[in-house]
């Protein structure tokens, strides 16, 4: 089955920066859409960004719509989440997620079959 692993996770300061990335083995992520979705304490988790098979369609929720950017790089077999402009209400743990079934973008989280083990983005003075 489809393993992914994300990296970048870390503690900034409002303002900064961070890039995320989701590695898979075993498989070429260029034929799954990968979604990146975030669960804060107490709150359910929500899908902030994805990307198709293709790269040719992406979605972002508004909360980080102008902020966040994904991307893929086939070469490096990885999904990247750019988050720029960090605010404290974007800490939560990060995770990428697969989906095969038509390679493209879902709003329901059931359709993404394969989930990392997240990783931890704090946003804190």
């Amino acid at each position: 089955q489809l393993q992914l692993v994300e990296s970048g996770g870390g503690l900034v300061q409002p303002g900064e920066s961070l890039r995320l990335s989701c590695a898979a083995s075993k498989f070429t992520l260029d034929y799954y859409a990968i979604g990146w979705f975030r669960q804060a304490p107490g709150k359910e988790r929500e899908e902030i960004s994805c990307i198709n098979s293709s790269g040719g369609s992406t979605n972002y929720a508004d909360s980080v719509k102008g902020r966040f950017t994904i991307s893929r790089d086939n070469a490096k077999n990885t999904v990247n989440l750019q988050m720029n402009t960090l605010k404290p209400e974007d800490t939560a743990v990060y995770y990428c997620a697969a989906r095969r079934r038509f390679a493209m973008c879902s709003n329901d989280e059931a359709d993404f079959a394969s989930w990392g083990q997240g990783t931890q983005v704090t946003v804190s003075s």
